[in-house]
């Protein structure tokens, strides 16, 4: 059985078909409670509790539909129209699009991506939520290929499916979520200079033909593997722009620490991807000098009441300008002491949060903090070390920060 609010019936449903049970009983909860008083809620959770017991004794034995159920079996040849805007045109009635023209994954065109991996074509490289899609390296290089991305790039689309399918990340969470979550490729090593992944001037932007389709491939993954279509499984109140696209490259050349994949236990001269589930990209202006100076507007910055991660304790992360970071290590800061910092400043108190939210983090967070009051100071994450640092970008005094969606963390993997 599922069980979801009458705004989310249809991922419900959906979710069951994809999974293979299209005669799952739903039970539904009138939408929206969020806005409901306790005794309200008591009554709709009484009537919930009655719908359920109903359901469960009117409702035959759900069977999996097999024939809906994903497989590792090679990809099927479809004929579309050889004219780009007829194909694009099928590509939407389909509901495999993104909105932005693609490239038609021909035979000859998957066959010459797959020559960039030793791996088989129906190897098996990770299930994608929320649908849970088999992703094999064919389907990867299909989804890779219309993106736009070069043959050579294939292999860190293979790293980074794995990477969001690790459980840490939590990819159904981001997928299904309200939140405006997008996931965030970070590509570090020797392969990000050879692809030509930006790191440096305006790497969330546009210019860089590595990031825009590195981004824009990973995100169809998720959605004609994963199934996380707009409206269907994607339930974003507004999304944001990076569920199109959302790549870069640490600038490991002005970065005056470890880059971020030494950081994580890898070697110097690996090349990995990291997966980040990003709420949204916030600018940082500012002329400070000092590293005192600096530390405190950041730590100001990540504190706002609306933030998921005072709630969770989340991972928030901040790119780093690389005038910035040279401003902290010119003081002697290692990173590991700018996390601390941070932690240590930016706090909010239990007064800022709506009585709603207080609630939330006092149910959220107490085995973590204890006993939660209004005079409580939370900080923004656990411990220091769960606050992620990138250096990045280009000249300027500017940095960013990223606050994260709840429950999830980053997973950092090789590429092969």
């Amino acid at each position: 059985m599922t069980i979801c609010s009458t705004a989310f019936t249809g991922l419900g449903r959906a979710q069951s078909r994809a999974l293979g049970f299209p005669q799952l009983p739903v039970a539904v909860v009138p939408h929206p409670f969020g806005i409901r008083t306790r005794d309200e809620i008591r009554d709709i959770a009484a009537q919930c509790v009655d719908d359920i017991a109903r359901l469960l004794c009117e409702a035959p034995t759900a069977i999996a539909d097999t024939a809906s159920g994903a497989s590792a079996a090679r990809a099927r040849e479809i004929e579309v129209d050889a004219d780009p805007e007829a194909f694009n045109r099928q590509l939407i009635e389909r509901r495999w699009s993104d909105g932005l023209p693609a490239i038609a994954p021909t035979r000859e065109r998957v066959e010459r991506m797959l020559q960039h991996t030793r791996r088989a074509p129906d190897e098996v490289v990770a299930a994608v939520a929320p649908a849970f899609g088999v992703a094999t390296v064919e389907r990867i290089a299909i989804n890779v290929v219309m993106a736009g991305c070069y043959s050579e790039y294939l292999p860190v689309l293979i790293a980074a499916t794995a990477a969001i399918a690790d459980p840490r990340f939590n990819l159904r969470g981001i997928q299904a979520t309200t939140n405006p979550a997008a996931v965030w490729l970070i590509v570090n090593g020797p392969l990000a200079r050879q692809l030509g992944v930006n790191g440096g001037g305006n790497c969330l932007g546009p210019g860089a033909w590595a990031n825009a389709t590195l981004g824009r491939a990973l995100r169809l993954i998720q959605q004609n593997i994963g199934g996380a279509r707009s409206g269907d499984m994607d339930r974003a109140t507004q999304g944001q722009p990076g569920k199109y696209t959302f790549c870069c490259a640490e600038n490991e050349a002005a970065n005056p620490w470890q880059p971020l994949h030494v950081e994580r236990g890898f070697r110097r001269e690996s090349s990995t991807v990291t997966v980040v589930g990003a709420l949204g990209t916030w600018n940082m202006n500012s002329h400070a000098k000092g590293a005192d100076d600096l530390l405190r507007v950041m730590a100001d910055t990540m504190t706002f009441p609306a933030s998921s991660d005072f709630i969770y304790a989340g991972e928030p992360w901040l790119i780093l300008s690389p005038e910035h970071a040279h401003v902290l290590h010119r003081e002697g800061l290692s990173k590991a002491d700018v996390k601390r910092r941070l932690w240590e400043q930016a706090r909010l108190s239990g007064h800022r949060l709506s009585a709603r939210d207080f609630w939330r983090t006092q149910n959220g967070r107490r085995a973590e903090l204890g006993e939660i009051t209004r005079d409580t100071m939370l900080a923004i994450t656990e411990k220091p070390e769960d606050i992620g640092i990138l250096v990045a970008g280009g000249p300027g005094t500017h940095s960013v920060y990223i606050p994260m969606s709840g429950h999830v963390r980053s997973v950092t993997r090789e590429i092969d």
